[in-house]
């Protein structure tokens, strides 16, 4: 596998009390993580290093700089034991040395290239992490009509309470990628629905050229895009949520599937 650019839209859509919705266009890096210390290094784009844009792989996994493949392995091994083929990461990059990625997808992979896992890492705008393993309990393929359940476990967004569950469907092709998060509440309501979907596009010095320039500042953009929601959601009247103390559970899993 090659290191691609996914060219594509982010979409949110909150059902109730209020509606409230965006769309936007958004690139991500999608780096297997065999290939990193390979990619081009330079003042334009830097691996572990300054640049223009960059890529560190302290801003994943362990966040010490420490190379990303064994962090992935270690919870595969217990979680994921088929998962043992090639890991891709789909992250944003760093701009101008600052990154902020709200999820980003650790597709891990099987001997023969199928899709057995994955692991969403999740930043809030506080500073914390979790991580969602998806898989299936009998280490199945996933595919894409699987839907994926696991507990929340992380509070993310001041306006919505750190209950009730997510469901996960990821469809993975060479040439695109979809992923879709809903959220329910407590009481098995369907409250927000979430989509990351676009085209993979063979990552090249050009092509990454391209997407930087059309979208300039992605990360201060995406900081930008959550707070501008924030006072959306307030001038309609939602309550706000305080942060609660987190678990200290960083790594949780699905715990059941279920088809469309």
């Amino acid at each position: 596998m090659k290191p691609h650019i996914l060219e594509g839209k982010v979409m949110h859509k909150r059902l109730f009390p209020r509606e409230n919705g965006f769309v936007y266009n958004i690139y991500y890096l999608a780096i297997p993580l065999s290939k990193i210390r390979g990619l081009a290094n330079g003042w334009r784009f830097g691996v572990n290093s300054p640049g223009v844009s960059s890529f560190h792989e302290k801003d994943h996994g362990a966040r010490d700089g420490s190379p990303l493949e064994p962090w992935a392995q270690r919870i595969l091994a217990e979680k994921a034991p088929t998962a043992i083929g090639e890991i891709i990461l789909v992250a944003m990059p760093r701009v101008l040395g600052y990154v902020f990625n709200p999820v980003s997808f650790w597709l891990c992979h099987d001997a023969a290239d199928r899709l057995k896992a994955v692991i969403c890492e999740v930043n809030n705008t506080f500073g914390e992490r979790h991580s969602y393993l998806c898989a299936k309990e009998d280490g199945g393929v996933i595919s894409g009509d699987d839907w994926l359940d696991a507990e929340k476990m992380f509070h993310v967004s001041p306006f919505l309470q750190r209950e009730g569950a997510y469901k996960f469907r990821f469809d993975i092709q060479a040439d695109k990628m979809g992923v879709w998060i809903d959220y329910y509440d407590a009481a098995g309501r369907k409250q927000l629905v979430t989509a990351l979907a676009g085209n993979m596009i063979p990552y090249t010095a050009q092509s990454f050229r391209k997407s930087f320039w059309s979208h300039p500042l992605v990360c201060l953009m995406a900081v930008g895009r959550i707070h501008l929601q924030a006072i959306k959601l307030l001038l309609k009247g939602i309550r706000y949520v305080p942060k609660p103390m987190q678990l200290a559970e960083k790594i949780s899993c699905s715990d059941k599937i279920t088809k469309k």
